[in-house]
């Protein structure tokens, strides 16, 4: 119980810095290109991985008994944030939020299919309740009467279904590697990757105050990226996936407080009716399953 624990509070950890990094990319999208401040973020993450692990264990441990599951899970990372960062960049956090609550529900269905983790009919029901929440959360014009919403709203659907694989080969791993060999390679593939479109898409800041500001952000990026990966990985060896999953809706409290008090954007009744119907969805899956 006390190792169960141990993951959730980790788990819960992880999703408040997912928040303040998704706000500041939020803020940093109006002044730098999105493959270029992912490509920052990842390459400060690794650095200060590697840092850290030398300077706190004595040892740099990179090789993988899975390195090609580790770079698939590198990649689906780098993926999911460039959707997600996208979307931030015409639609309120709060509502990418909310529509990105369906990756908690395929995570549980990806544990039943791929890890053999037992899902029963009152977690499947839960997880399709919780997908007819993110229905109302995209706001359809069958249900508003009104307009289509943005386009870019469907982008944190991909995002929803990257992270899904995300978090599922986070699980399968901590069954082979280390996890300082996992936390290390979240972002090497996606530096790697992400490396090649910057002489397409970088840009200088226009004077020296926008450039120390920029640098700082992409710092502080790197760093709660790294901090909050490295919590998911020690969540997910110590907890299984169907059960932290549905810890990730906690994100929308602190989404919508940064959504307000960052940028000004209330939720709307869709919003809040979505993710009120996602959250009953996602306490269906966690609770405890009856033993025969």
């Amino acid at each position: 119980m006390s190792t169960t624990l141990t993951g959730i509070l980790l788990q819960l950890a992880a999703i408040a810095l997912f928040v303040a990094m998704d706000t500041t990319i939020k803020v940093m999208t109006a002044s730098f290109p999105v493959p270029q401040i992912l490509f920052c973020r990842f390459l400060v993450h690794v650095a200060a991985v590697a840092v850290l692990l030398r300077l706190f264990t004595g040892s740099f441990p990179w090789r993988s008994r899975a390195p090609g599951l580790q770079a698939l899970r590198s990649l689906s990372l780098a993926s999911a944030n460039f959707l997600f960062s996208h979307a931030l960049a015409h639609v309120p956090l709060s509502d990418a939020t909310a529509v990105n609550f369906a990756s908690p529900l395929l995570t549980v269905a990806l544990a039943a299919l791929w890890l053999k983790e037992p899902v029963g009919a009152r977690r499947w029901l839960g997880v399709g309740i919780g997908l007819a929440g993110v229905v109302v959360a995209l706001r359809p014009p069958f249900l508003t009467g009104g307009p289509l919403p943005h386009w870019a709203i469907l982008l944190p659907l991909g995002t929803a279904a990257l992270y899904a694989v995300y978090q599922i080969l986070t699980r399968r791993l901590a069954t082979v590697d280390d996890p300082r060999t996992t936390i290390l390679h979240t972002g090497l593939a996606a530096t790697l990757v992400s490396a090649l479109a910057q002489p397409l898409v970088w840009e200088w800041p226009a004077d020296a105050w926008s450039l120390s500001q920029g640098w700082a952000g992409l710092a502080v990026l790197g760093l709660l990226g790294a901090a909050g990966h490295a919590m998911l990985v020690l969540a997910f060896s110590r907890a299984p996936a169907s059960l932290l999953a549905p810890m990730s809706y906690t994100q929308l409290i602190w989404a919508v407080l940064a959504s307000m008090l960052v940028f000004g954007d209330w939720p709307d009744r869709f919003t809040l009716l979505g993710a009120m119907v996602i959250a009953l969805g996602g306490v269906l899956v966690a609770l405890p399953q009856r033993r025969g």
